[in-house]
């Protein structure tokens, strides 16, 4: 079956967005150039950060520790010139402990009043560093910041500066006194980001470039209103009708209740992903083609971005996980199947 070349409803873009495309790409290279002089290997890693970023998405970071997750965030706050908070998520955590809260002061009159001073939630990109160690009130309150981009302390509500960007991470090994993140607060996150050991060559480097006595700095490469408006960018590159029905036909096959599901996944899944990973999976090809080259979205922007958008939103069954299946691979076969239908 043959499809359209050119995009059948979406806008086009003007020749000043197609200038400003290429000073994202410009800009998104010497990100990466700036992220490679302390970060070795992850470059997969790295773009699909860049990819929620743009999309004004949220990402979580699996992977055991010492893989410099929590490096990576700091220096691309750095190197985007961004304001960066660091939350240790634990136990006692409490609501008030991200949000902020209001404390009685007196004022220069002799007066009491509450003041509010505002939590580590207020930054532009948050690392919520093992999200799943909180108790389920403090993740709701990280849940309204991240849906919202606003927090509520004593029925105030405040906003939180845009560009607003949550970064999770979570430690797929020690499970013991962790409360596991609710399906609705999986949902929120664009991209599940599993974070692999390096190669022997890369950790060799690893070892010559991080045991010097100080880390470089890193050069500002973007500002906060150049994302804002990159961000604004990313939602007018064009998507071809096909692509729509692609997109959302994949996502519905993972539903083992639907008609469109194939007879193998069924006993496999026990819930499959919902109108959101649609949305992403659209958003996150719309990102991913301005990045890349890119003037409207490709099938294989879909393909690229369909593991991390899906994979945590495919909840897998006993008698999967008894086989050793899990929603990665179900994943995987769902899309190649999807584009050998298309392809046949």
């Amino acid at each position: 079956m043959a499809f359209p070349s050119a995009p059948d409803s979406a806008d086009r873009l003007g020749d000043d967005d197609v200038e400003k495309l290429d000073r994202l790409r410009e800009s998104y290279r010497r990100l990466q150039v700036e992220l490679g002089r302390v970060i070795i290997g992850q470059a997969e890693t790295i773009e699909r950060l860049a990819i929620c970023l743009f999309a004004r998405g949220h990402a979580l970071l699996m992977g055991v520790p010492g893989l410099a997750k929590t490096l990576l965030v700091s220096r691309l706050a750095e190197a985007v010139s961004l304001k960066f908070s660091r939350i240790q998520f634990t136990p006692d955590l409490m609501p008030m402990d991200i949000t902020g809260t209001d404390i009685l002061q007196e004022s220069a009159g002799g007066r009491r009043e509450f003041l509010f001073v505002p939590g580590p939630v207020f930054a532009n990109i948050v690392l919520a560093d093992e999200i799943n160690r909180a108790p389920p009130k403090t993740q709701a309150a990280m849940l309204e910041a991240m849906q919202e981009q606003k927090v509520t302390v004593v029925g105030k509500t405040s906003r939180l500066d845009p560009p607003f960007f949550v970064l999770a991470t979570q430690n797929p090994v020690e499970q013991e006194g962790t409360y596991p993140l609710p399906e609705a607060q999986l949902d929120r996150f664009m991209f599940l980001v599993e974070v692999d050991y390096p190669s022997e060559e890369e950790e060799v480097m690893i070892a010559r470039t991080t045991t010097g006595d100080t880390l470089p700095e890193l050069d500002h490469v973007l500002s906060a209103d150049e994302i804002i408006d990159f961000q604004h960018l990313v939602r007018r590159i064009p998507v071809p009708d096909h692509i729509y029905t692609f997109a959302t036909q994949l996502v519905r096959r993972t539903r083992p209740q639907g008609s469109t599901a194939p007879e193998w996944l069924k006993p496999l899944v026990s819930w499959g992903a919902g109108p959101r990973a649609v949305q992403y999976l659209i958003l996150g090809a719309k990102a991913r083609a301005a990045l890349t080259g890119g003037y409207m979205v490709r099938l294989e922007d879909i393909q690229a971005v369909a593991a991390p958008v899906l994979t945590h939103r495919v909840l897998t069954t006993f008698a999967a996980q008894a086989e050793g299946i899990d929603s990665r691979k179900i994943v995987e076969r769902l899309l190649a199947e999807a584009i050998h239908k298309q392809n046949g």
